[in-house]
């Protein structure tokens, strides 16, 4: 494969804030807590974003939402995304965290395709409805300050129904201090390849803040060619660092300045330092849970993730899968041959549950029209559910 060299500059600025690489790790529900995030800090640099946080869950200050929004010392830039389709709640959550001095930078999420936040017309839904879109944003960088606000979003509910340039030029003169698209439609979920030709026209769209892109980026080439391909200003990352957290040093080492081929990956770990990685982080998760038992659970669905590739058998993954102490974790680990060397091309590409192609749920009669009824209107609270986290 032909390499590709990085041309753009190496930081990323939004709002205040300069990021020594244009990286951004994508909000992702029950994956991105405090644990994983310092992981992934371990690592490499650029921004790393809470989990989804609803908007009225978060006013109403319920154990989970406080929890969630809470962000270890070694967490220097506290990022939180907010999920909210009231503008005076979202307003509201914002005007907590600021007041509060929680966080330093807050993204909307616009780009959620998962149905229990779709059919109350919320995430990827919303920004058909481009009225409500625009007074959400607006709301939140008004109560927001000086604090930088930016937006997540898809391209739209599918492909009958793009949003993303409306919704884009609205976002910009709304004062966001920048856009993310994730090239895909909410009935593509994560099925098929995402669609980078659209990040590129996003950003010829959008010129006064920076166009960030997402979407199949499961390597550090990857990377370097979405921006070469599209002209974005960075780019954010979802499911190929999942069980990789060592992705964003190579990111890291790759936009700071440095020509490579899809076959010179930067960290090519052994079995022994992918074993280390798994069990510093179900420590990083027993630090955040506060509970062994729990941080077990937890780690127990990024087996897969973490061994894809790798020579580690069925019985042993099984074990792994189910267990419930840092003790019998050590034993399970210590089984493994440390100096298994890198797997290469079975250890890369594709990670997480790609879904198939399926029709959006909405609200009934959404997408009538792009203005918002006032039936519409009445059932908003409605759709604050409490979804933190997923």
């Amino acid at each position: 494969m032909t390499s590709v060299t990085q041309t753009s500059p190496a930081n990323l600025t939004i709002g205040p804030l300069t990021l020594d690489v244009p990286v951004v790790l994508a909000p992702m529900a029950g994956i991105t807590n405090t644990a994983f995030r310092r992981l992934c800090r371990e690592y490499g640099a650029g921004l790393y974003v809470s989990e989804m946080i609803t908007s009225r869950a978060l006013v109403e200050r319920t154990p989970e939402s406080m929890r969630l929004i809470n962000h270890h010392e070694s967490e220097k830039t506290r990022s939180i995304q907010l999920y909210g389709v009231d503008p005076k709640t979202v307003a509201e959550a914002v005007t907590l965290l600021v007041a509060e001095d929680r966080a330093d930078h807050i993204d909307l999420n616009f780009g959620c395709p998962v149905p229990k936040v779709t059919r109350k017309g919320g995430g990827a839904a919303l920004p058909w409805k481009l009225g409500l879109f625009r007074q959400i944003v607006e709301g939140a960088v008004t109560a927001a300050g000086d604090v930088p606000v930016t937006v997540k979003m898809r391209k739209g509910i599918d492909s009958d129904h793009l949003t993303y340039l409306e919704a884009g030029k609205a976002a910009e003169g709304a004062g966001v201090a920048a856009i993310a698209l994730h090239a895909r439609t909410a009935a593509e979920y994560y099925s098929g390849q995402a669609d980078w030709s659209a990040i590129a026209t996003l950003k010829k769209t959008v010129t006064s803040v920076p166009v960030l892109g997402n979407g199949d980026i499961w390597s550090a080439e990857d990377a370097l060619r979405m921006v070469a391909e599209t002209g974005c200003d960075g780019v954010v990352v979802g499911r190929g660092c999942l069980g990789r957290p060592w992705l964003f040093g190579d990111l890291a080492a790759a936009f700071r300045g440095g020509e490579f081929g899809a076959a010179a990956a930067r960290i090519q770990p052994n079995l022994g330092q992918v074993a280390d990685a798994f069990r510093r982080h179900a420590v990083l998760l027993t630090e955040f849970f506060e509970s062994e038992e729990r941080a077990c659970r937890d780690i127990r669905k990024h087996v897969a993730w973490y061994f894809k590739g790798y020579p580690v058998g069925g019985d042993l993954r099984a074990s792994l899968a189910s267990v419930v102490s840092l003790a019998q974790l050590d034993d399970l680990l210590g089984t493994l041959d440390g100096d298994q060397d890198y797997p290469g091309e079975g250890a890369e590409g594709p990670r997480g549950r790609a879904g198939s192609p399926k029709k959006t749920s909405l609200p009934e009669h959404w997408l009538d029209s792009q203005e918002l009824v006032s039936a519409e209107r009445a059932n908003l609270t409605e759709g604050e559910g409490d979804t933190s986290g997923g």
